[in-house]
């Protein structure tokens, strides 16, 4: 059986501060580093056999807490980065709708954004050769990236359109999402914002 272990990084301040994030390489704050030292004792329960992450700070020291505890090195693959949000980048979500009300409208009815942010497509599609290339590295595998990133690229891999996708709420920082590739019917979701609620806090 393999199984892959799709895990959002960490709280930061832009979280806290609803700041964008984006491909800016933010650090985990204290909460953040709190979450995933929790987190990483639940999933070393499940015996990672490898770790991949992003390599922005925020994904590669939320993996580092995974490493301590279970020996593993991490690896790193930058397809697994955020997505690309172009001006958005560095704003508060204020100063995005105010700035950019347009593109604003279109991101929450779950249109593409437009401008110079990166599209769901290319997002989709570069995630999920990531994600798969780290399925190969052994029967359970943890891979540590970001939220859109995160439900892009597994969306990718299981075939689900935009308008299943926005059905699911957000991924919570330092929860998962548990992918399962079954021989006979492929990749299939076996949780969702899966984590220690206590992680959150």
């Amino acid at each position: 059986m393999t199984r892959l272990i799709v895990w959002r990084h960490g709280n930061t301040d832009w979280n806290a501060n609803e700041r964008v994030q984006g491909q800016s390489d933010t650090p985990l704050n204290e909460l953040g580093r709190r979450q995933a030292a929790a987190a990483a004792q639940l999933l070393l329960a499940m015996r990672p056999d490898a770790i991949v992450a992003s390599d922005l700070l925020r994904a590669s020291d939320t993996a580092s807490a995974l490493s301590a505890v279970s020996g593993l090195p991490v690896s790193y693959d930058k397809r697994l980065r955020e997505r690309f949000f172009g001006a958005w980048q560095g704003l508060f979500m204020t100063e995005v709708i105010e700035r950019f009300p347009e593109q604003h409208a279109r991101w929450t009815s779950g249109q593409e954004i437009g401008g110079d942010v990166e599209s769901l497509d290319e997002l989709g599609a570069r995630v999920s050769a990531a994600l798969l290339a780290a399925a190969s590295l052994g029967d359970t595998v943890v891979v540590a990236t970001h939220g859109a990133a995160a439900r892009q690229g597994v969306g990718e891999i299981l075939g689900w359109p935009l308008s299943v996708l926005r059905t699911l709420r957000p991924l919570e920082n330092c929860h998962w999402i548990e992918l399962i590739l079954d021989q006979r019917r492929g990749w299939q979701m076996a949780g969702f914002n899966v984590g220690e609620p206590g992680i959150l806090r």
